[in-house]
């Protein structure tokens, strides 16, 4: 439906559950519902243009954040194993005739997303094609950022185990650094954005071999 595509709503078996609800914390709306909102239309642009790299018969991690949840508004049809540390993501592929696997940890608030030792110990073990990635930042000398370091970690981890990887990114995040660095341009393989990234930043992606999508 629009509004769970929106990031409104949360389906469930008999009806529907507002994020807001589901997400709000003594009384104030958590940090996910709100970025959830912002640049919509962009975010299911984003997500659309990354809809190719699903593929029947693929092991494809979807990393936790709300572009990542926007494409997975639009996954359909079956045959794909999907891993995730986001709790909502593995909610909504629950419903469908994927198989999906959700990692254990402790879960941020902030971005619904499982990390921890536990993560990492699962991570160990299970092997993706497609790595479906997302940062909260990123600029040439820090590259790719987070905020958390268990996230940080598992980031690390997922890539260390994807034979290919998928970042999904806006430009409202460039050029902004976070705490903690997990990838620079020489760990991916495409950038799906909104735009071309600015002159210097496309010479890096060449010279790295990053396909800007």
């Amino acid at each position: 439906s629009l509004l769970e595509n929106e990031g409104y709503a949360i389906r469930t078996h008999g009806g529907a559950v507002s994020t807001n609800k589901v997400l709000q914390l003594d009384g104030e709306e958590n940090e996910y519902s709100k970025r959830a909102r912002e640049g919509i239309v962009l975010k299911t642009n984003i997500a659309a243009k990354a809809l190719r790299f699903i593929e029947k018969g693929r092991s494809i991690y979807l990393d936790a954040g709300t572009t990542v949840m926007n494409l997975a508004n639009l996954i359909e049809g079956d045959g794909c194993t999907f891993v995730t540390s986001a709790v909502n993501t593995a909610l909504k592929l629950s419903g469908t005739a994927h198989s999906v696997i959700q990692l254990g940890g402790a879960v941020n608030k902030n971005t619904l997303s499982c990390s921890g030792p536990d993560a990492l110990t699962m991570m160990e073990s299970i092997n993706i094609d497609v790595a479906v990635m997302s940062a909260s930042g990123f600029s040439s000398d820090r590259g790719f950022t987070v905020s958390n370091r268990y996230e940080c970690l598992l980031k690390k981890k997922v890539l260390g185990r994807a034979k290919k990887t998928v970042m999904l990114m806006d430009s409202s995040k460039l050029n902004k650094d976070l705490t903690f660095t997990f990838a620079g341009l020489e760990e991916i393989d495409y950038w799906v954005c909104d735009g071309i990234p600015g002159d210097e930043i496309t010479k890096d992606c060449l010279k790295n071999n990053v396909v800007l999508i």
